[in-house]
C-alpha cells in the first residue's frame, strides 16, 4: 500500500472530538490557520461532529436575524469609496494576492469524502504523503512544515514517529491539537488513532508514544509554543518549530 492509498483504519469514525467551544470557534472564523486546519481535517472523518458545526452555523444565523438593524449613515458609501481612493495599491501587487486559504475554505464537505491519509482539508499543503521531504528531528521524529511560525504564535506540521518512540514531555503555551492521520499514539490521557483529535491547552503536560506496528502520521497546530520540561526537549525545540 502506498501511503495515499486509502488506509481501511480510516473507515472507523473517531473517538475523540473537539470540544464544543473549539467547534463554536472554528464556525465563527476566530482560530488562526493551522487550529481550522486541524479542525477541519478532524470534520473530513467525523459525520457527528459535521452535524454538530451544522447546528453551530445554524444558531448562529438565528441569531443575527433576530438582531435588530443598525441604521446606516447616509454618507458610508461615499466615504468608503473615497477612503479607497486615497488607499495606495501595494507595491507588489501579486504578493499581494499569495494569501494562504480562508478558513471557510478549509471546512469539510457536507457528505463524507473517500477515506484517505491526506484529506481534502490537507492537499491545498500537500498533495500526498509519497514525495514529501520529511526533515529528521531525532531518532525516530520526523516532520514536514506546513505552516511555519506566525507573528502570533500559530504553527502547524507533520510528524512521523516510528513505533515505540516517544515525543518529550511538554506542557503549552496556548492549544495544541492533535489530528492521527495514520497509526495510533497514547499519553496520559488516551490513545488516539485514525481520524481522532487531540485539544490539550496550558493546563496539560503530556508525553505521547507512538504505541502500534505502524509509524504514527500526525497533524499538529499550535497557537503558542511548546513548553519542554527536560534537557532533551529544550535543546530539540529551536528545531521543531512549535
Amino acid at each position: 500500500m502506498t501511503a495515499n492509498q486509502p488506509d481501511a483504519a480510516l473507515a472507523l469514525l473517531p473517538n475523540h472530538h473537539p470540544s464544543d467551544a473549539l467547534l463554536v470557534a472554528y464556525g465563527a472564523g476566530s482560530l488562526g490557520e493551522g487550529l481550522s486546519l486541524a479542525v477541519a481535517v478532524h470534520l473530513a472523518h467525523c459525520p457527528d461532529c459535521r452535524a454538530t458545526l451544522a447546528e453551530v452555523e445554524a444558531l448562529g444565523g438565528a441569531l443575527l436575524e433576530d438582531l435588530p438593524p443598525a441604521p446606516l449613515e447616509s454618507l458610508s458609501l461615499a466615504a468608503t469609496l473615497d477612503r479607497l481612493d486615497r488607499e495606495e495599491a501595494p507595491a507588489n501587487p501579486c504578493k499581494a494576492l499569495r494569501l494562504k486559504p480562508h478558513w471557510s475554505k478549509l471546512k469539510a464537505a457536507s457528505t463524507p469524502e473517500p477515506a484517505t491519509i491526506l484529506s481534502r482539508p490537507l492537499r491545498a499543503y500537500a498533495r500526498s504523503l509519497d514525495g514529501l521531504s520529511w526533515q529528521r528531528l531525532a531518532p525516530g521524529v520526523r516532520r514536514v512544515e506546513l505552516l511555519p511560525r506566525t507573528a502570533s504564535g500559530g504553527a502547524a506540521q507533520l510528524l512521523r514517529i516510528a513505533p515505540g518512540t516517544a515525543l518529550p514531555h511538554h506542557g503549552h503555551g496556548g492549544l495544541e491539537l492533535t489530528v492521527v492521520l495514520s497509526g495510533h499514539f497514547a499519553d496520559e490521557l488516551g490513545r488516539y488513532g485514525p481520524g481522532d483529535l487531540a485539544e490539550v491547552d496550558g493546563d496539560t503536560n503530556h508525553q505521547p508514544i507512538a504505541d502500534s506496528h505502524r509509524d504514527c502520521i500526525c497533524l499538529i497546530a499550535t497557537d503558542a509554543p511548546l513548553r519542554f520540561t527536560g534537557l532533551m526537549g529544550r535543546l530539540m525545540q529551536p528545531f521543531i518549530g512549535l
